[in-house]
């Protein structure tokens, strides 16, 4: 499968982690995919996609449009078309906020469909990234969809999120959520409520998933591994509650884990293979 990917011009890239394009055979048909730091957009170009939750009381879906998803506090399991042609968009934690008019906790571990959030826009974006386009010029059109969709005044509070989510973002989640409310020169109470509104979470819970994405991303399989010194490299100095998280997060131990990561190497170069990881 092919990966082609790029972040977005400013001031797009305030809140765009990035935007892709993906297309062609999967390695892997069903994917495993553990909370991060992000919310997303996904256009489908091509066959169905099914998505399934790792709570059994959800029943699964298929998408053959598009779909909005939220920041998600646990993992989800995708399912691919025997060809995938896709666009999608990673967003910053805080940054469907300004383009979309919806509670963002209402998106919290949830896939809605895009022109439930965007009314009939999807057929407008599938008829210009279709199959005849290339995935430069699929980029172009749901970068500029984007851009039309970007609020001309910031929703209120979102600057104070965006800041302090900032900050979380590049200590991997390691500044205590106390002092980024005293640094900012606003109660805890207040933080957790601008984030609840702008993430659909609280400060905290995208703490833990900056942490945890940090050290998952640093698990190299080819080399012998110290869980240790990873653990505490990311921020968890408890062990037990290591061990905890992270089965919660892939469904797996930390040998687990390693075990399936050195049966199914990612591929080099493919963020796609990075946090996610097959369930086949």
């Amino acid at each position: 499968m092919r990966y082609v990917g790029r972040v977005p011009a400013a001031p797009l890239d305030r809140f765009i982690d990035d935007i892709y394009c993906l297309s062609g055979v999967p390695r892997h048909r069903r994917m495993n995919v553990p909370p991060m730091p992000s919310a997303h957009l996904f256009i489908n170009l091509g066959e169905p996609a099914r998505l399934r939750d790792s709570d059994p009381s959800v029943p699964p879906a298929v998408f053959a449009g598009g779909w909005f998803m939220g920041v998600w506090t646990r993992r989800f399991l995708i399912e691919y078309p025997a060809r995938v042609r896709l666009v999608g968009v990673h967003f910053k934690p805080w940054g469907l906020s300004p383009f979309v008019d919806v509670p963002l906790a209402e998106l919290r571990d949830r896939w809605v469909p895009a022109d439930a959030v965007w009314q009939r826009s999807v057929n407008r974006i599938r008829d210009r990234a279709g199959e005849s386009a290339s995935a430069n010029e699929a980029l172009r059109v749901v970068e500029e969809e984007l851009r039309s969709r970007l609020a001309e005044a910031a929703p209120r509070g979102l600057g104070l999120v965006q800041h302090t989510g900032g900050r979380l973002e590049t200590s991997h989640g390691a500044v205590p959520v106390g002092a980024l409310a005293e640094a900012a020169g606003v109660s805890g109470n207040h933080l957790a409520v601008q984030f609840k509104s702008h993430v659909g979470v609280t400060p905290k819970r995208v703490a833990r998933i900056y942490r945890f994405a940090r050290l998952i991303l640093s698990v190299d399989a080819l080399r012998p591994v110290d869980w240790s010194d990873l653990a505490h490299a990311a921020g968890y100095f408890d062990r037990a509650h290591f061990s905890r998280e992270f089965k919660d997060f892939t469904g797996h131990t930390p040998a687990e884990y390693l075990a399936l990561r050195r049966r199914f190497p990612a591929e080099a170069g493919f963020p796609p293979d990075s946090g996610p990881m097959p369930a086949d």
